[in-house]
């Protein structure tokens, strides 16, 4: 009965997954329902932090969007890669990686992908080169970021097993290995795919008169745009909240407010930093609050909060019912094979789209069968999975964007443009990880 239930997850998740977001998070909603009441699994507490970290973050981010932040680090970037034109492919997915690192979230940077591809066709390269590859580096960045939910909530639940786990360790395991794993698959993508000259297919397109003035006469840019001061005003105050949050998380005594009493849980900091810099970054720059909705890092983040929302009290529900039957059989195998808890993360990052709802399904089962917080913080970049089908927003959008047709979805569904450099990104940082995780996590 057990295992037809975890069909039955899976199926849910599927079902979910077609409709994408929003979808997932109340298709799930009807799991949970048969769950309770035909199953009869009690049900457990819904995400509650997990959903007030995202919609904090998204929150801040959003207001940062709304007073032109956004824009201002996307001319940064796009700075950066025409003065290295030549360099885009190993450029692009590092500059993709730093703005999801300092904003929480990848959804950002869907507006550089057009700029990406411009440099790339304007110097004779393979535009498939640095847009799968910056694409999937922006997703791998989650894993890395101080804002993210995933990071947030592997602190939350592995400073109650380990009160000497900070931000700052976990940080110290997560930065090093997915930038090992960018690296990986920014010089895997140095010469992956035929040369545009040898491309049949791109010689095609050529050769279609209405292809050929979108592919050689369309310039994508964002210099021309002047902005305004607080644009970069508002950037330098998202800045100060992440020094901020870093600076409480590397001292306890900050948080503790009481003498003698625990500190203040960094879940909690973070969601009042964000709550608080938002609000100074609103004052400071009087952007209109009607305006900060109708971004799409508040679309994303909200869309997030709703699909995590369902999936992880739905699977939750089912894996603390279903836990004291697995722990006998799961434990002796993981603790053998490490690599094969780092399986099931990707596995289920691959049906769910979410690293947040990933962390919060999987962490609770690693733990309860015993996982070292070591194991689990040096494998956590294995909660990237969801390239491996190709329906993710910013996948799906970096093929639109590719005027030239080299970054595409293959006619058989799996050979597709992100599933070779995903697959090195997300190896490579879990071997550094778990290396790093030994030798950080005491």
């Amino acid at each position: 009965m057990l295992y037809f239930e975890f069909i039955f997850l899976l199926l849910v998740l599927y079902i979910g997954s077609r409709f994408g977001g929003i979808g997932l998070g109340v298709v799930s909603g009807i799991g949970l329902v048969i769950e309770v009441f035909i199953f009869k699994m009690p049900p457990t507490s819904p995400p509650v932090t997990v959903m007030l970290i995202i919609l904090a973050v998204v929150t801040c981010a959003s207001i940062l969007e709304a007073a032109g932040g956004l824009k201002y680090m996307l001319q940064v970037a796009e700075r950066i890669l025409r003065k290295n034109p030549k360099r885009v492919t190993l450029i692009a997915p590092f500059v993709t990686y730093s703005m999801t690192f300092l904003l929480g979230t990848g959804h950002a940077v869907y507006s550089i992908m057009p700029i990406i591809g411009d440099v790339a066709l304007k110097n004779g390269i393979r535009p498939e080169r640095p847009m799968a590859a910056a694409s999937v580096a922006s997703q791998i960045a989650i894993t890395a970021s101080p804002l993210s939910a995933a990071v947030v909530y592997y602190l939350a639940q592995l400073v109650d097993i380990d009160a000497s786990i900070t931000l700052m360790s976990i940080l110290m395991v997560t930065v090093p290995s997915t930038l090992f794993g960018t690296l990986m698959l920014s010089l895997y993508s140095l010469r992956r795919g035929k040369e545009l000259e040898d491309d049949e297919e791109y010689q095609a397109r050529l050769k279609d008169p209405v292809w050929r003035e979108k592919i050689l006469n369309t310039t994508s840019t964002s210099l021309d745009e002047e902005l305004p001061a607080k644009a970069r005003n508002a950037v330098l105050i998202f800045l100060g909240a992440i020094v901020a949050i870093v600076i409480i998380a590397m001292f306890p005594e900050i948080r503790t407010i009481v003498d003698g009493d625990k500190p203040i849980k960094m879940s909690v900091v973070i969601q009042m930093m964000m709550l608080a810099f938002g609000g100074v970054i609103l004052l400071s720059t009087k952007t209109d609050p009607r305006d900060v909705p109708n971004g799409v890092v508040f679309k994303s983040g909200m869309v997030a909060a709703i699909a995590i929302f369902g999936i992880a009290w739905m699977s939750d529900t089912y894996f603390q019912y279903a836990m004291p039957q697995f722990r006998a059989g799961i434990v002796d195998m993981v603790t053998l094979h490490p690599w094969t808890f780092a399986l099931s993360l990707f596995i289920v990052s691959v049906v769910v789209n979410s690293q947040a709802a990933t962390a919060r399904m999987m962490l609770p089962v690693g733990l309860a069968l015993g996982l070292e917080p070591a194991l689990v913080i040096g494998l956590m970049p294995a909660v990237y999975g969801y390239f491996f089908i190709p329906n993710y927003p910013s996948d799906i959008a970096t093929v639109n964007f590719d005027s030239s047709g080299t970054t595409k979805i293959g006619k058989w569904y799996f050979n597709h443009s992100f599933m070779s450099v995903g697959l090195i990104g997300v190896v490579s940082a879990c071997i550094i990880g778990y290396v790093l995780g030994q030798i950080v996590i005491s």
